[in-house]
């Protein structure tokens, strides 16, 4: 199961900057001057999880596999995007394949870095993104329409339940208001299917200098506060730091960071905001040639939990066999734990736990 994240903004935010950073790659190109990223970029990134470590070391496994998380490095969008200003349309249409909207908003001063709007205001650069979203969400929504209106004073089911989803949302994106403001309660699946933008949960991503790392700065606050308000996330990072820290040995990170006086990377503080953002938790399988952290969705049941691995794990499964994290580590392994009675054999209707060690028995 893959989860994507679409790194958003506008140009010459820090986006190609932070993509670089949290991929390690230099496939993006970073320039100071608009749409220089003309195709999007995709990096897959390990989620760090040291509960792996320690699955590892106790199941005697040969190589930790960790599970990942993808990003989509998505060109600047401009005022006017909607109507196709800049490279609008091609972009807009990259946002709708993605599952959640990382926004990065420049918090940071810098005269040798142009800003498209003439001056750095954070929630005036994050208004106009949503507003450009907000227009071309409308516009989808009025050509979708256009022909269910006709159908449904026939009487068609079909189209009259369309309409009753797309009202109440159009009414809102027409009052200046998101998409995911006015989504009818229980309707959320099928609202994603008219894969509308504003839909989509939003991280928002404060770009400080080095100096505000730590700390956050004035304008970080002040995308806290909007972040708060709309039930969103949002975390600080300098990109600038992500930058330096991407070209480093891996064991001279840790020293780096507390250096300035932080505990972890921006990667860790931003996978952690999309995990909670997307409502993500994480199960793991141990074996003697691998302990492996697999990624689905709070509150889904053992079977499709096991159809991540593998179709036919979900389609001729039995049962589970199931150890909390905690219990695995404490008592020294499946074997402690099944001496223990913690190991449990779990259903069909058994909903999986952030840290569970599995082992799925299936017959096809």
């Amino acid at each position: 199961m893959g989860f994507n994240c679409g790194i958003v903004g506008l140009p010459n935010v820090g986006k190609s900057t932070l993509f670089n950073a949290l991929t390690q790659t230099a496939s993006a190109q970073a320039a100071n001057y608009p749409f220089c990223t003309i195709e999007p970029n995709v990096g897959r990134v390990a989620v760090p999880d040291r509960r792996l470590d320690e699955l590892c070391r106790i199941g005697k496994s040969q190589k930790i596999v960790p599970t990942s998380l993808e990003f989509v490095d998505i060109a600047g969008l401009v005022r006017g995007a909607s109507k196709g200003e800049g490279l609008g349309n091609q972009f807009l249409a990259n946002i709708r394949e993605v599952d959640a909207i990382v926004h990065v908003l420049r918090c940071f001063e810098d005269g040798d870095v142009t800003h498209v709007e003439g001056s750095v205001d954070p929630i005036r650069d994050a208004e106009t993104v949503e507003t450009e979203l907000m227009l071309a969400d409308l516009d989808s929504l009025e050509k979708r329409a256009q022909g269910l209106v006709k159908r449904a004073r026939g009487g068609d089911k079909e189209a009259i339940a369309q309409m009753a989803l797309i009202d109440p949302i159009k009414a809102a994106l027409e009052a200046g208001r998101p998409a995911r403001t006015a989504v009818p309660k229980g309707e959320e699946a099928a609202a994603a299917r008219l894969q509308l933008m504003t839909t989509k949960p939003v991280l928002y991503v404060a770009n400080v200098e080095e100096a505000s790392a730590a700390t956050g700065n004035a304008q970080a606050e002040r995308v806290f506060a909007k972040a708060r308000a709309e039930g969103a996330q949002a975390v600080v990072v300098s990109a600038a730091i992500e930058a330096e820290i991407s070209q480093m040995p891996e064991g001279d990170r840790a020293e780096f960071l507390s250096s300035l006086g932080l505990e972890d990377s921006g990667l860790d503080r931003i996978i952690r905001a999309g995990y909670a953002l997307l409502g993500l938790i994480t199960y793991f399988t141990v074996g003697p040639k691998e302990a492996r952290a697999w990624t689905i969705l709070k509150g889904m049941k053992a079977p499709q939990a096991a159809g991540v691995i593998h179709g036919d794990f979900e389609r001729g499964f039995i049962a589970a066999e199931t150890i909390a994290f905690d219990d695995y580590v404490k008592l020294g392994g499946e074997q402690g734990a099944k001496e223990a009675g913690k190991m449990r054999v779990e259903g069909k209707e058994y909903v999986v736990k952030d840290g569970d060690v599995m082992l799925f028995r299936f017959n096809v």
